[in-house]
């Protein structure tokens, strides 16, 4: 059905210490170098693992930086962000460029539902922010498909509802087929706590009742289950 896809057409992208991942970062599993998609799957399977760091909190982020304290204004946002992805199993890491195609700033996995951001990005808490708003409303948007155990999403707003510069946007970025996802998606990642409150939604298990499902959803989720009929 047109409002729900499958795992990665939308994607581009909480009190322990920062997990690191030794290398058993086998990276010599990549077969087209760094910087390509290759790299970005190889990393998505947990399988090129190279200085990737689980993201508990936002100083386990910001202490990889040297303006550690330019963080502070974002820290209730993005903890209340991680801790309704925690609730939710959703996990979030911190990894290198190499792993990302030329241009990508994060990604949300909808099969493991793990959650990368690219640390040459992160520096600058305005474009933390936007990442994390984005790639977290491709997670908001796996929960309202049903579960965030499956690996659809569906979007949330109605289409006619999306303001028309991100839609605009959408259509200059991505395929044709991904557009409605990624234009609700570029309205949250520049909206403050647009992706949090859905989020917090997510994990009380009112997604369904805080945001109307559109029909198409609404009938989808009837059909498997989730609701029951009107």
């Amino acid at each position: 059905m047109k409002k729900i896809i499958a795992t990665l057409a939308a994607a581009a992208a909480v009190a322990l210490p920062a997990l690191f991942v030794p290398s058993q970062a086998d990276d010599s599993k990549l077969t087209k170098g760094y910087h390509t998609m290759d790299a970005m799957g190889c990393m998505l399977l947990r399988e090129c693992t190279d200085g990737v760091k689980q993201i508990n909190n936002l100083l386990d982020l910001s202490s990889e930086y040297s303006n550690t304290d330019e963080f502070t204004f974002v820290s209730d946002e993005f903890n209340r962000m991680l801790l309704a992805l925690d609730r939710v199993g959703v996990k979030v890491f911190l990894a290198p460029s190499k792993y990302f195609p030329v241009n990508h700033r994060g990604v949300y996995h909808t099969v493991s539902n793990n959650f990368f951001l690219n640390e040459k990005y992160m520096g600058r808490p305005g474009t933390l922010m936007q990442v994390m708003r984005h790639e977290g409303w491709h997670a908001a948007q796996d929960c309202m498909a049903g579960s965030i155990k499956n690996s659809l999403v569906a979007i949330i707003k109605p289409e006619d509802e999306v303001p028309m510069i991100w839609r605009v946007m959408a259509e200059r970025t991505y395929p044709e087929h991904a557009v409605p996802w990624e234009a609700e998606a570029g309205w949250a990642g520049r909206t403050e706590k647009m992706t949090m409150e859905a989020l917090e939604s997510c994990a009380r298990g009112t997604m369904w009742s805080d945001y109307e499902p559109t029909p198409k959803t609404r009938e989808w989720l009837e059909e498997n289950g989730y609701l029951k009929k009107r």
